[in-house]
């Protein structure tokens, strides 16, 4: 099995958190592609932020797509049709999920948000769990991912850290004790059944922190491998209808070539895929 993971921020010291992680985390036989974005902000706090980085995310999809025959879904010709390189899944790896879920109109393997993983994770373990995060100003952001992935009815409670981070790469190392007591109180005073540490740059602090924190702790980055290797694993089938079919054809300009090339592979999937009426039947004599 072979995942694409993109690092929706700019931050290469992210992508190193984020990289480790996922090694630590994907089974013996799943491969890597890890890789960084190629615009946008330094880390993402708000929704406009996120629009940003959607657009950087989609590129990079496109991008590796159209990439010497390296597939991606709808643009090597469903899955592994396209050739041994192809790619089986997608794991967009920052809280709030940059362009989900969107970005799963484009290709016809799986694109999973490293939110919507842990959620998922969260409530298989849980009734009630709690958010931590980087940042106050992410909270809204956040908040806002929660109820559109319909789980706003067993959030305990968003707590973040509010103080200016030094930098990015850093903050495990500069709040681990603040994380640590946030994760505290978020059980103890909010009926937090599961703690989800939010966010790329604290991927794999919930290995740090095991067994300091009295209710399983959900790493996002770990959710997202382990998630997307699972929905692979299924194999359940690709989305030649409804809300998640490819976009339908129209008139476009100013997208870059990957971009446009992704499209139109994906709506041609989409159009020789589609089922052929039946023929009405002709009335008996």
């Amino acid at each position: 099995m072979k995942l694409l993971v993109i690092n929706p921020n700019i931050s290469d010291d992210v992508t190193a958190l984020i990289e480790a992680e996922a090694l630590r985390s994907a089974g013996p036989d799943t491969e890597l592609i890890v890789r960084t974005a190629g615009h946008g902000v330094e880390y993402i706090e708000t929704r406009f932020e996120s629009l940003i980085a959607a657009g950087a995310v989609a590129e990079l999809i496109a991008e590796y797509a159209n990439d010497g025959g390296a597939g991606l879904g709808r643009s090597a010709g469903l899955g592994h049709e396209g050739g041994g390189a192809a790619v089986d899944g997608v794991v967009v790896a920052a809280f709030g999920d940059p362009g989900m879920p969107a970005l799963k109109e484009l290709v016809d393997v799986p694109v999973i948000g490293i939110t919507e993983a842990a959620l998922c994770a969260a409530a298989l373990q849980g009734h009630r769990f709690s958010i931590i995060a980087i940042s106050d100003r992410i909270q809204a952001w956040y908040l806002d991912c929660v109820e559109r992935f319909g789980f706003a009815g067993r959030l305990a409670s968003i707590r973040s850290i509010n103080q200016s981070l030094n930098s990015i790469g850093s903050v495990q190392a500069d709040f681990k004790e603040t994380l640590l007591a946030l994760s505290r109180q978020a059980v103890t005073e909010d009926g937090a059944d599961v703690v989800i540490l939010a966010g790329a740059p604290l991927a794999g602090l919930a290995r740090e922190l095991e067994g300091q924190i009295p209710v399983p702790v959900v790493d996002g980055i770990s959710a997202g491998i382990r998630m997307t290797e699972a929905v692979v694993a299924l194999k359940s089938g690709v989305h030649r209808g409804g809300s998640f079919a490819a976009p339908p054809v129209k008139r476009r300009r100013g997208l870059s070539e990957n971009l446009d090339a992704a499209l139109t592979a994906a709506q041609s999937a989409h159009v020789s895929s589609a089922p052929v009426p039946a023929t009405p039947a002709l009335p008996s004599r």
